[in-house]
């Protein structure tokens, strides 16, 4: 069976359970032993979530006939994806902007390594193209251009096809937070610990695996598209819907562009598998299995970073630590991250109510609130992990400075959580969260 077959499957909708099943099958051994190694997906083959289907879900217990499903997915697959096709994918070149703004981003980019770097302003200064102008900066800086010989003309076409698959309307998984997690991870990538034993292929793996590792994000989680029954659940076999689907849509876009088609079909088959590893480390739901395996090593003091496997697992680690790294910024940064993930996590409540589903955990805003949840999201999972990563890097001037924030920032929220729990009691409501429902954290997804 071609690998075409492979890509398209996830458009087949089959008439019974057993041959839906039998397609996930093939697909599991597809990645396992195809011809190209890893499968990939069609650009755009995350269709928009379409809530009139739930809408029909909750009417008449079906989602509608398989067919009307299944030619609305397709089309938004193809108006999704076709964009490109047509010439009309709506970049924002920077040679549209002012000269001052174009200065004042050159500016910024100069100290793109500081922790303090403003990721909000130098999108509005590069017109909402903060990813791909950092990216072609880093990859400038890092020399993976001469490296690699990359085409730039290439590079920018890619850098493009990763922005846009992003969606501008979710609150936080937009490209934005892709560009402040890569602008943390060549931060990271810095720390001497890890600097003097990294090759160029770590760096492009690490940038690469931060600009891309939350693509084509719908802006509900993975329980959501569970209980929906979307098509990529069942693609994925409930594991790791969504950091399955922002590998294999990476690699579908690689591919596309050909960015790495001069590379030998061995070194672009090893890329490809090890930006996977990178990108499904980000699922929160496997942070104990990190956390465990990192706090192993540091007891033991048996990493070994001359070795390609030891360096990897903290080239997973430095992805994960910059993708919940908002607690640790500064508190103006850090405060619009909260706000706007917990937004996100609103909207996936409301339309919960709205079609009678179960409200997800941390989505019900008349119940969680902003300092509960990150006052949780702090203390189960963002302290435990930096703390191990400052053990690590050996206390270093960025590790302090990120501890430094996390806690004046947990001090903030407490305050503020504090206030609202005094405004509560004092207009007889009691709606006051409990630490039980801090600890949810520990056991849901998180951002």
């Amino acid at each position: 069976i071609s690998c075409g077959f492979f890509q398209r499957c996830g458009e087949i909708s089959f008439d019974s359970p057993d041959q839906n099943a039998k397609c996930v099958r093939m697909l599991g051994d597809a990645r396992v032993r195809g011809q190209t190694g890893v499968l990939s997906e069609r650009r755009g083959s995350y269709p928009f979530i379409d809530f009139r289907l739930l809408n029909n879900t909750t009417l008449s217990g079906e989602i509608g006939t398989k067919k009307k499903v299944k030619r609305l997915l397709s089309f938004q697959r193809y108006f999704h994806a076709s964009r490109l096709l047509r010439g009309i994918v709506p970049q924002a070149s920077l040679y549209l902007l002012d000269e001052d703004y174009l200065g004042q981003a050159r500016h910024m980019l100069s100290k793109v390594g500081m922790w303090d770097f403003d990721i909000f302003l130098f999108d509005r200064l590069t017109n909402g193209n903060s990813l791909v102008t950092l990216l072609c900066h880093l990859f400038n800086v890092h020399g993976l251009i001469h490296h690699f010989q990359l085409d730039m003309v290439t590079l920018h076409r890619f850098l493009v096809m990763v922005q846009e698959d992003y969606h501008s309307q979710n609150p936080y998984h937009n490209a934005v937070h892709a560009a402040d997690v890569t602008q943390a991870m060549h931060c990271y990538l810095r720390e001497p610990k890890l600097a003097n034993f990294l090759t160029p292929s770590d760096i492009m793996l690490g940038l690469l695996a931060a600009a891309a590792h939350d693509v084509d994000h719908p802006g509900v989680n993975q329980p959501f598209l569970i209980k929906t029954k979307h098509h990529l659940a069942s693609l994925y076999q409930n594991v790791s819907v969504l950091e399955n689907h922002h590998w294999r849509s990476t690699i579908g876009m690689l591919r596309e562009s050909r960015l790495l088609a001069h590379l030998p079909k061995e070194v672009t088959q090893d890329i490809e598998q090890q930006l996977g590893s990178l990108i499904l480390a980000t699922d929160i739901n496997r942070q104990n299995e990190f956390l465990i395996r990192l706090k192993s090593h540091l007891d033991n003091q048996d990493l070994r970073l001359e070795d390609a496997q030891d360096r990897h697992f903290m080239l997973q680690i430095a992805l994960k630590c910059a993708d919940i790294c908002n607690p640790c910024r500064l508190w103006d940064l850090s405060k619009q991250w909260s706000e706007r993930v917990c937004e996100e996590f609103y909207r996936q409540g409301d339309l919960e109510q709205k079609f009678e589903l179960e409200v997800s955990p941390l989505c019900n805003q008349q119940k969680d609130t902003i300092p509960s949840i990150q006052i949780g999201f702090m203390t189960y999972i963002v302290e435990p992990l930096f703390e191990r990563w400052a053990q690590f890097t050996g206390d270093t001037p960025l590790s302090e400075n990120m501890l430094n924030h996390l806690r004046r920032n947990k001090a903030k929220w407490r305050s503020l959580l504090h206030k609202q729990h005094s405004s509560s009691r004092s207009n007889d409501h009691s709606g006051q969260v409990t630490g039980s429902q801090e600890q949810t954290l520990n056991k849901e997804e998180t951002p």
